[in-house]
């Protein structure tokens, strides 16, 4: 009998240091929960055995508990690094071609090929679809669906209008000879604007500015010659705007735009028509400066971000400045999360031990907070460990001895002769 009950505190002992060499070989796997061997004692006894005189048979081993206590959490660069601060787990829904719904800790995503937002193995992330506002329009697990990101935003706007204000400085001197745009000496200051044609392209818009006369009552105008790429613009038929500044330096003409001919931008199949508004402008003493510039063309948005705010609002932004709410991270928690079964690479699924999944988001009730930028490591203490090592691999050597002792006792009694 000695023998088995010493086997038993062997196999107990070795159960015991394999549990903790898992544990120290998931030091730094980001999400791991570390385990913890728990075990009881074996008592045969009966209704005719003297309850004081009893003896144990050894030692059995009750079970493998996770300690789903938090790890340390570790800031990074990455606005998909995610962490919960609490109690939840993410949500994720393995690929292939039987998917599943598992459930982890470790927050590590990014954005795949096909811009899904996925965790290393290639899980998508689970999220609830929200409206134009971010509220969430459906809940559950029927509620959860996978988070694309979305190549573009919105659609190309042909620019019509293009409105600038700037100063024309009363010093400068008129330039002699006529204008000609690669002689800069023909002209005294030019700006650069960006439009868009229709199909989204951009283009540059280049006015050039050429001081002109001054009359007997102070008036001066000034010449503007305006060019899209290489062709030049025209209103009227005329290929100048003429601007004149009383001697206050006020636009006293023209009052309202100027409306540019139609023409055809390069590489688009739709010609247009600009509106041009300089009558803001003012002709200082001071350098020549553009004070203000806007045009209403725009080009469709391509994907420039995301970002997961603190409710798990994850948002995607585009190059236009626009941006589109895509869902809000699910998180799962559990009555018994002990009970929950571990699948290896941080993942684990429902039992009917840690009972069915209940679902929800960041900040609610039962859930913990969302932390951006950040990851979950492990929550193995390797001092602790390497304590707990030490313990068990004397308990190992002690059941080795009593084992032993025991077989020299019985190598006595084989010897005893009568």
């Amino acid at each position: 009998m000695t023998f088995y009950t010493s086997l038993s505190g062997l196999q107990a002992a070795q159960t015991d240091m394999s549990t903790i060499s898992h544990n120290l070989a998931n030091v730094a796997t980001n999400g791991f929960k570390k385990s913890r061997t728990d075990f009881a004692d074996v008592i045969a006894s009966s209704l005719a055995v003297d309850p004081t005189k009893l003896v144990g048979s050894g030692v059995v081993v009750k079970g493998n508990v996770q300690q789903f206590a938090e790890g340390n959490l570790t800031t990074t660069s990455s606005s998909l690094d995610l962490a919960v601060s609490g109690d939840g787990f993410f949500a994720v829904k393995t690929s292939g071609t039987t998917p599943q719904l598992d459930y982890t800790r470790n927050g590590a995503f990014q954005v795949n090929a096909n811009h899904f937002i996925t965790d290393a193995q290639g899980s998508y992330l689970q999220a609830y679809p929200v409206d134009s506002e971010g509220n969430v329009t459906a809940t559950g697990t029927d509620g959860l669906q996978n988070v694309q990101l979305p190549e573009t935003s919105g659609s190309p706007v042909a620019t019509s209008s293009v409105t600038l204000k700037v100063n024309l400085s009363s010093g400068s001197t008129a330039p002699t000879g006529s204008f000609d745009r690669s002689n800069a000496s023909t002209y005294n200051n030019s700006t650069a604007t960006t439009i868009y044609d229709a199909n989204g392209n951009s283009e540059t818009l280049t006015n050039y500015y050429v001081k002109g006369a001054t009359d007997g009552s102070g008036n001066t105008s000034w010449s503007v010659h305006s060019f899209v790429g290489d062709e030049q613009l025209t209103s009227g038929g005329s290929p100048t705007t003429t601007l004149t500044f009383n001697n206050a330096g006020v636009m006293t003409s023209p009052t309202t735009a100027t409306n540019f001919d139609t023409f055809q931008p390069s590489g688009s199949p739709t010609a247009q028509t600009i509106s041009f508004d300089l009558s803001s402008s003012t002709q200082y003493s001071s350098a020549f400066a553009v004070a203000s510039r806007t045009q209403n063309g725009k080009a469709a948005g391509e994907l420039s971000g995301v970002s997961v705010d603190a409710n798990g609002l994850i948002t995607a932004s585009f190059t236009n400045g626009d941006s589109k709410k895509l869902g809000v991270v699910a998180l799962a928690n559990f009555t018994n999360p002990a009970g929950l079964k571990q699948l290896g690479s941080s993942y684990w699924s429902s039992t009917g031990v840690s009972g069915g999944a209940i679902m929800g988001s960041a900040n609610q009730a039962s859930f913990g907070n969302l932390m951006t930028g950040t990851l979950e490591g492990s929550n193995v203490d390797i001092t602790e460990e390497l304590v707990d090592l030490i313990a068990a691999q004397r308990n190992f050597q002690a059941n080795a001895k009593a084992l032993d002792t025991a077989s020299q006792i019985s190598e006595t009694i084989f010897n005893i002769r009568t």
